[in-house]
């Protein structure tokens, strides 16, 4: 089952002296239960990319098929909630609220669904357990370590049961044992509950784990390259 079509994607931008060609004609499909791992130089076209499959940024022309929807055609309110429904984030900066616990930083995006009081607290315990912090979930990021932090990041992003998660640079602000954890946790994830990652990275641990590494140069794909599991 395909979780991602790409079609012809490409992406110009246009400033004042000179015009940036970022993405040259992308085509790509990504499947369900997929760890991708998105590599390339500086200026490859790698975030653009993650931008693009998160809707963040809309394309100069090409489709992006996600679930069967063309994000592409939505309006902006539409795509706001289809980003919400369908795609979990997790950042370099963690970007979590300073003020909230890490039980409430999840329930946070259920509570933007409109999820019932008690079942997103429910949800967010069980993935806070999931991701190994069942003991910190009263605590705010500023008593989190980086790799607790990003664990709850990841939490986040899989609480509004996902189609897929994009995760930009998850590793960046880890050290060897926080990242090791983190991507051995997400690994487990993908293995038993068939959850779909596409990262991109220049971690190449995060390379070694990936089950398929798809290479970026000059917003165009150079290689793609699955590993016998």
């Amino acid at each position: 089952m395909n979780v991602i079509e790409v079609k012809d994607l490409k992406k110009v931008y246009n400033s004042t002296e000179v015009k940036v060609n970022a993405l040259n004609g992308i085509d790509l499909t990504i499947e369900k239960g997929e760890f991708t791992a998105i590599v390339g130089p500086s200026g490859s076209g790698k975030t653009t990319f993650l931008n693009m499959l998160g809707g963040l940024d809309s394309p100069t022309s090409g489709d992006i098929n996600i679930g069967g929807t063309e994000i592409g055609k939505l309006s902006s309110s539409k795509l706001i909630d289809f980003r919400l429904q369908n795609i979990g984030f997790v950042f370099q900066a963690y970007n979590l609220i300073p003020v909230l616990t890490a039980l409430e930083n999840v329930e946070f995006i259920m509570q933007m669904q409109g999820v019932d009081k008690k079942q997103r607290q429910q949800r967010a315990k069980d993935l806070l357990i999931q991701v190994g912090l069942g003991d910190r979930i009263n605590s705010r990021p500023s008593k989190l370590s980086g790799g607790q932090q990003q664990r709850v990041a990841v939490a986040r992003a899989l609480a509004s049961k996902p189609t897929f998660v994009l995760a930009d640079e998850p590793t960046a602000n880890l050290d060897s044992k926080s990242t090791e954890n983190l991507l051995s946790m997400m690994e487990e994830l993908n293995k038993q509950e068939k959850i779909t990652f596409i990262f991109s990275t220049h971690d190449q641990r995060v390379v070694n784990k990936a089950h398929r590494v798809i290479t970026l140069e000059d917003g165009k794909i150079i290689s793609d390259d699955r590993k016998n599991e």
